[in-house]
């Protein structure tokens, strides 16, 4: 929204000489010095624009910053609800309890219990769903219930597949940008390797993200030089990846 821009006279005092002779024959002058009272407004100065401008700025300024503080107050009780949630979970031995621990994870959190739980993802476990979902598919009388709970479980097969497939591609590219970095930090010539591992496809988002995961924990070690290294890095590879 644009500044709201109003002028408004200012109501300083404002300095008027004049002489008059009070009678021919008195040496005395009486001299207006100082007006410091104009209600008719005859000695007012030009209108000085931008004072409610710069006080609605500064307003809406501090507004902002209420709104930023507030906002940013939301996120870390929901980061807080989110870790004591996670840490009052217990992940159950068998993949029948399993399926029900993950039918009551909320959605948000679903990407996060893949990760931590990608191991219990196996073999054993697909085939316990999909155990329940045959049970469910082809029984001779279904109930509301039944009907509810299939589409519950497909829901949840096609969600955990997508997820495990997404996690492990990502680990293997995190993988693939590790050793990547390692063969550019160990070059003599960065620019050189840059353009051969183009060449290679070798460079990827996954290394912008391990260079974002160096970045930050050398501001917070407090290594400058080692960040603004890495900085400059991302940078170059950034360059070469969306040529």
């Amino acid at each position: 929204m644009a500044a709201l821009s109003i002028g408004i006279s200012s109501t300083s005092s404002f300095i008027f000489h004049a002489n008059s002779r009070t009678r021919r024959n008195s040496t005395a002058i009486s001299k207006i010095s100082c007006v410091q009272w104009d209600p008719e407004g005859v000695f007012r100065r030009p209108p000085q624009t931008g004072h409610i401008a710069r006080l609605e700025f500064q307003r809406r300024l501090g507004k902002d910053a209420e709104a930023r503080e507030a906002f940013e107050r939301q996120i870390q009780e929901e980061k807080e609800r989110r870790r004591a949630l996670r840490q009052s979970r217990v992940v159950p031995d068998s993949a029948e309890q399993l399926i029900e621990y993950f039918l009551d994870t909320e959605a948000q959190e679903i990407e996060f219990e893949i990760a931590r739980l990608r191991p219990r993802l196996n073999e054993e476990f697909f085939s316990q769903l999909q155990l329940e979902l045959g049970q469910l598919r082809f029984a001779v009388s279904k109930t509301q219930e039944m009907e509810d709970r299939l589409i519950e479980l497909e829901a949840l097969q096609k969600a955990l597949l997508e997820g495990t497939e997404a996690y492990d591609k990502m680990q293997a590219d995190l993988i693939k940008a590790k050793e990547s970095l390692s063969k550019i930090l160990a070059s003599k010539d960065i620019k050189a390797t840059l353009l051969e591992m183009v060449e290679c496809n070798e460079l990827s988002r996954a290394l912008l993200t391990i260079l974002d995961e160096n970045i930050a924990n050398a501001q917070k070690g407090n290594q400058k030089q080692a960040a603004e290294f890495m900085e400059k890095l991302r940078v170059a590879v950034l360059k070469y990846i969306t040529v």
